[in-house]
Formats: structure tokens, C-alpha cells, sequence
């Protein structure tokens, strides 16, 4: 997942004309305030400046725009970053309101009648528009857009309540977010109750005693909550931290009801029928009929797959209820992941603990980022002693691998800790533009993630997914550092929202590749490289449980289309999650009352009306590295300065259908997305 965030230059802690500036993330409370506050001020005084032109023209209107957008950028992107990562609650909350001021700010600058007269007189100048370059005049295109979809054809009455409903959303987004990262689910259980999970779960485990006995604290961070799903074979046990973990957060159901109304009202403002329909508009898929019919369409050809898997899971499970005496009562949500995980290791001899023992996180960094830098025809410098927000956060230097010259810094905050953001993304911190002088600004990314930590007998060790989560996350940094535009906001994933997962997941299968594999997976005691006997278990099993896997990513998709493309607002977002999720999933949710849908972060957090986009852009991932990594090999220098150039340079410069078809040289098709899945293209 790509954070949605700002992007540009910032606060400095040191400066170096060769290496671009340094951020400082070390901001108190008081230091962020004094920052929204000159941001402020000075975008007033561009606005004003620029509202007050006589003769409208791209040089005394869209540039100062644009360059106070580049400018800004960064500051606004760190202390607005903070909230999901700083230690410190008063950081976290300043943080919060900063968002909240700066959004409110520019909702309503953007409704400001005087600044869209300037921009749309350019926009409307056929002889000022012909003689700009693409990425200039997709600039005056892209802001003549925003400013009509901040509502500056309407009468004044209802672009005031846009405005309203613009400023509420946000505040609404950033109260979700903070309910979801500050409120995990905890759990306590026997050693008996966790039965199934290997002795390295409980290796520094904090414990109570209640009642006289000892108990593990288990949480509902990733780190605990999917070996437990996974491993532990006691169902009540799983079926009890699933729940605590779809109860919590209920004050977010209120938060996501009012977003879905607020957002239908706007969107009929502006004259659309359903909040899909003004979201796609900038969209691969432009229409909600055409997302529908992708899902629906999926969804046929995975049921095929599926009932298979599914009888597969029943038998088994049917075997473990007759085994304790118990009747069979179906298949439940909290069975997913363990049965799934089971038939695995009966079918193909592959068991998550073994492959673990062969994937320490030092290993694993250090392969993965030596796979980018062969790619991408990159080197990487680790910094010493960096100025970062907490100790265990790394930041490194991107330099061209070739010749001397800089090309932008990231940072990676791989382990979970109390009040930080709890799945795994990438916020672009800083984008790269060229300078008024025409000097370059370098890019600044930070992966934020939450791997399993060392314990006392063990150093952090990855599961083969969280070792996939790590090649998706920094592809997403490397399309932010590799991205060259000359504006900001067209800087690397500031693409189209359903293609911006495809870069990111075509990397994902040089986890898959036994070449690569075995560059970086050794045995965290011996040193031996993994079996090539595992190696190809791990491969067979690739596909095994595509059906349901996939299912429930339509799920989420026909769940986002749910809410968002109705025509009167009138749906129960936690009543449509758990109806859809037991009818596309084909898992019953169980008698305890849940609300899944109150953690749900892509709902508010950036990805409405989007969801459907991570299998929409799947399609282009897998014809991506089908098509050309796999055909001229995946450790091609060609192919990668050719995915380089002409996937993630241009960044949102140009359309990514137009990016597509110059990387592939033809229009892209579905057939080695369907074959990825185990179907057969038809």
C-alpha cells in the first residue's frame, strides 16, 4: 500500500548541494504548529499574488502555483507523517491537528473564485496551451480539474457546503485512522490454548498470571495475530482473537456511515450520480460499470477454483471435528488462514516454520535490496548515526550505480511498537521537481511496516509473506526515488489509483524465483542456503488456495462498490461487510456480533471507489513480468532500465496506459494475470 500524502522539499537538519537536503523529523508539538502556521502564510500570499494577475498566463499563474506545491511539499508530508510513527502522544497529536488545519486550509483555497478565474483563463488560452510541453499542459489540465471538482461552477450556497462536506471528510479520515493505530486487541492464553505455535512465539512473550495461572499476552498486531490464525489449533482460541480484533474500534461504524453520506453529497453536487462514479473519472477504469463487471467477471472464474479449495477445507476440517468428538459445524472466518496453511503443508510439505528459520530480516533486507540495486542499476549506502524519528528506523542513500551522482534518500521503520501506524505502507515524503534555478530536488521515501521483532534465542525472522510484504513495500519507494518529473505532483506513485499497485506488484514474484531466493535465504544458525528441495515446494505451493485467496480481495472490492456507488446513501456499511463478506467469501462469519469494516483503513484513508484497483492492476503486473523479466530474464540490465524509464520514471507525468505500451510494446492483456492465479486464460 502507498500512503496518500503530500510530497516536496522541508525542514533541514543539514545541507549538501551534492546530496540534497537532510529532513528533520526531531519536530516538538510547538515546532509543528509554528510550521502550519508559516505554510499558511505563505501559500496566501502565492494565491493572492497569483489571483491579483491581469494578464493570466502558465508562467504568472500555473508556475507559482506549481512551485509553491513543490516547495511545500515536504514540510507538509513530515509533520503530517508523525502522527502514524512518533513515540511521543503530543508529537502524534499535533501531528493530527496539523493535518487537519493544513486539509481545511486548502479545501478552501481551492474554492477560492479569484485563483480559478486566473488558472481557467489559462486553461481556456488555446495559443498559451499549444505551445507548452505535455507535462506542463497535463499540469493546467489536472488543476483545471481540481478546481471544478472543488465545486467552482456551482452557485455560491453549494460550493460553501462542499466546502463543509470536504473539510468533515477529512477530519473524519484522520479520526479513523488515529482510532485504528492507538486501539489494538489484546488477549491472554494458556500455553494449552496456543497449541500449534512453536516454541519461538513465546520467546520473550510478556505474561500474567490471572487466577493463578500463567498466560501469554497476545495481541492483535500482525506479528501475533497471523501465526495464531494460521498455527493454532485450538478453534475457540482463534475464534477469540479474531473477534477481539473485528470488535474493535466501534466508534469508527458512525465515522464511516457519515463519510459514505458526506461523500454521496458531494459528488451529486458536482453532478455525479454515486461517489464511484466522480472518483473513476480520473481512473484506468473511468466508469463503476466497468469496475463491476471486472469483479463480476473474476469472481465467476475464481468460484470454479474455489469450491474445490473449499471442499478441501471442509474434509479436513470435518476429520478434525470427528477426531475430537465434536459435530462438524461449517467453515468460519477465523478457519480461513489455518486451513489454508494446513492443506499446504499436507499437499506440498511446506510448513511457515521451516521456510521462517530461512529468512532472517538482516539477510532477507540485505538480498532484497541488493536485487533493486541490480534492477534498477542502483547503489545503496546505508547512513550511520541517522537522523531519524526512532532508534530502530534505518535510513540509506540511492546513488546511480554507474557514476557519482545522487539520487535520493529512504528510510525503513520495519518493527511494530505501541501507538504506530500497524499495517505496512510507503509515504512519499519528499518528491523530486526541478528547481526554479533548474537543479534537481531529490526524493525521500519511508517504508513503515511491522515484521516480527529478534526474541532472546532468535534474531527477527520473516515468513515467506512478510519477505513478499517487503518487496511490494520498497517497490513502492524505488518508484518514488526512480521517478524524474519536473513537477512534484506528478512525482512517482502520484499515478492513476489503479495502476499504482502494479509496479510494486510485479515485484513481488522475485520472491517466487528459485534464482533469487537463493542469494539471500540462508539458515540464521548454520548459514546454509535453503534447499533447493524447498524451494520448489515453496513454488508448487504458490497457487494453493487461489480461489479463496482471491475471492476475498473481490470481496473487499464489491464492498467498497457497495457503499460508494449508491444513489441514495441509504446502506449499513457493518451490515453490508459481514452479508457480502460470507457470500463472496463463502466462509460464515459466526454468532458474535463483529465490524470489521471499522478497521478497514483503505475506506478512509484514501482508496474509496479504489479498492478493486490492487487485482484491476494485477492484470498489469503480470503481464509486465511475463512479458518481459521473464522472457529476457529477470536479472536482465535492459529489461530493468527499460522498467526504470519507462515505468517509473515518468511517475503521473503521462497516462499509464501510455507508460504500459511503451514498456511492452503492445496493449496490455489479461492472460498471464489469469495463468498467475491458476486459471487458464480463455
Amino acid at each position: 500500500m502507498t500512503a496518500v500524502s503530500s510530497t516536496t522539499t522541508g525542514s533541514t537538519v543539514n545541507q549538501s548541494a551534492r546530496k540534497g537536503s537532510v529532513l528533520d523529523f526531531s519536530l516538538s508539538a510547538s515546532d509543528i504548529k509554528k510550521t502550519v502556521d508559516r505554510l499558511i502564510s505563505e501559500a496566501k500570499e502565492t494565491y493572492d499574488a497569483v489571483a491579483a494577475q491581469t494578464n493570466p498566463t502558465f508562467d504568472n499563474v500555473v508556475v507559482p502555483l506549481a512551485t509553491r506545491e513543490n516547495k511545500r511539499g515536504a514540510d507538509y508530508a513530515v509533520i503530517t507523517f508523525l502522527q502514524n510513527v512518533s513515540t511521543d502522544k503530543e508529537v502524534r497529536d499535533a501531528s493530527t491537528e496539523a493535518e487537519e488545519k493544513l486539509e481545511a486550509f486548502e479545501i478552501e483555497s481551492r474554492m477560492r473564485e479569484d485563483l480559478y478565474k486566473v488558472v481557467h483563463a489559462v486553461y481556456s488560452n488555446k495559443a498559451e496551451m499549444e505551445k507548452l510541453g505535455d507535462e506542463d499542459r497535463r499540469l493546467v489540465e489536472k488543476m483545471e480539474l481540481q478546481f471544478q471538482q472543488s465545486g467552482l461552477g456551482l452557485n455560491s450556497d453549494d460550493r460553501n457546503r462542499l466546502g463543509e462536506i470536504r473539510k468533515q471528510l477529512s477530519e473524519l479520515g484522520i479520526k479513523f485512522s488515529r482510532n485504528v493505530n492507538e486501539n489494538d486487541g489484546r488477549e491472554t492464553f494458556t500455553r494449552e490454548e496456543l497449541a500449534g505455535l512453536p516454541d519461538s512465539f513465546f520467546d520473550g512473550r510478556d505474561t500474567e498470571i490471572i487466577d493463578g495461572v500463567e498466560k501469554y499476552i497476545v495481541t492483535t498486531k500482525y506479528p501475533d495475530m497471523v501465526p495464531v490464525m494460521q498455527l493454532a489449533t485450538s478453534e475457540k482460541t482463534r475464534r477469540k482473537l479474531l473477534v477481539t480484533n473485528e470488535q474493535r474500534c466501534p466508534e469508527n461504524i458512525e465515522l464511516m456511515q457519515e463519510a459514505i453520506a458526506l461523500r454521496l453529497e458531494a459528488a451529486q453536487l458536482l453532478g455525479y450520480k454515486t461517489h464511484a462514479e466522480f472518483v473513476l473519472v480520473e481512473k484506468m477504469a473511468k466508469t463503476p460499470k466497468a469496475v463491476m463487471d471486472f469483479e463480476q467477471d473474476l469472481r465467476g472464474k475464481l468460484n470454479e477454483l474455489a469450491r474445490g479449495e473449499l471442499k478441501e477445507y471442509e474434509d479436513a476440517k470435518r476429520a478434525d471435528k470427528k477426531a475430537a468428538g465434536e459435530e462438524y459445524d461449517g467453515l468460519f472466518i477465523w478457519d480461513f488462514r489455518y486451513y489454508a496453511n494446513l492443506i499446504k503443508e499436507r499437499k506440498h510439505s511446506v510448513s511457515e516454520e521451516e521456510v521462517k528459520q530461512y529468512l532472517p530480516m538482516k539477510e532477507v533486507t540485505r538480498g532484497i535490496l541488493d536485487i533493486y540495486q541490480n534492477m534498477l542499476s542502483l547503489r545503496f549506502a546505508k547512513v550511520e548515526n541517522p537522523p531519524v524519528w526512532h532508534p530502530d528506523v534505518e535510513m540509506y542513500e540511492v546513488w546511480e550505480a554507474k557514476d557519482d551522482e545522487f539520487v535520493g534518500h529512504f528510510y525503513l521503520d520495519l518493527y511494530p511498537r505501541d501507538a504506530k501506524y500497524n499495517h505496512a505502507a510507503v509515504w512519499p515524503i519528499r518528491a523530486g521537481y526541478t528547481k526554479e534555478d533548474g537543479t534537481h530536488e531529490y526524493p525521500v521515501a519511508a517504508m513503515v511496516a511491522n515484521f516480527p521483532k529478534a526474541t532472546p534465542s532468535a534474531p527477527a525472522l520473516l515468513t515467506h509473506n512478510d519477505a513478499i510484504t517487503l518487496l511490494h513495500e520498497l517497490g513502492h519507494v524505488f518508484h518514488g526515488i526512480c521517478s524524474l518529473t519536473k513537477w512534484g505532483r506528478f512525482h512517482g506513485t502520484q499515478t492513476e489509483g489503479d495502476f499504482v499497485e502494479a509496479p510494486s506488484q510485479m515485484l513481488e514474484n522475485w520472491g517466487w524465483e528459485p534464482s533469487v531466493l537463493s542469494q539471500f535465504a540462508v539458515h540464521h544458525k548454520t548459514g546454509e542456503p535453503i534447499p533447493a528441495d524447498l524451494i520448489k515446494r515453496m513454488v508448487a505451493a504458490k497457487n494453493e488456495g487461489a480461489g479463496l485467496f482471491n475471492l476475498r480481495q473481490v470481496f473487499f472490492g464489491l464492498f467498497d462498490m457497495a457503499i460508494h456507488d449508491t444513489v441514495d446513501g441509504k446502506v449499513d456499511a457493518k451490515d453490508v461487510y459481514n452479508h457480502l463478506r460470507e457470500e463472496v467469501s463463502l466462509f460464515n462469519n459466526g454468532d458474535a456480533d463483529t465490524w470489521g469494516m471499522a478497521t478497514f483503513g483503505h475506506m478512509m484513508g484514501g482508496y474509496d471507489a479504489g479498492y478493486y484497483g490492487y487485482l484491476w492492476s494485477e492484470v498489469f503486473s503480470a503481464d509486465m513480468y511475463a512479458s518481459r523479466f521473464l522472457k529476457d530474464g529477470v536479472d536482465s540490465p535492459k529489461t530493468g532500465m527499460d522498467y526504470r524509464c519507462e515505468i517509473l520514471r515518468p511517475g503521473g507525468s503521462r497516462d499509464a496506459s501510455v507508460s504500459l505500451e511503451k514498456f511492452l510494446g503492445r496493449k496490455p492483456n489479461n492472460k498471464a494475470f489469469l495463468r498467475s492465479i491458476g486459471l487458464e486464460s480463455s
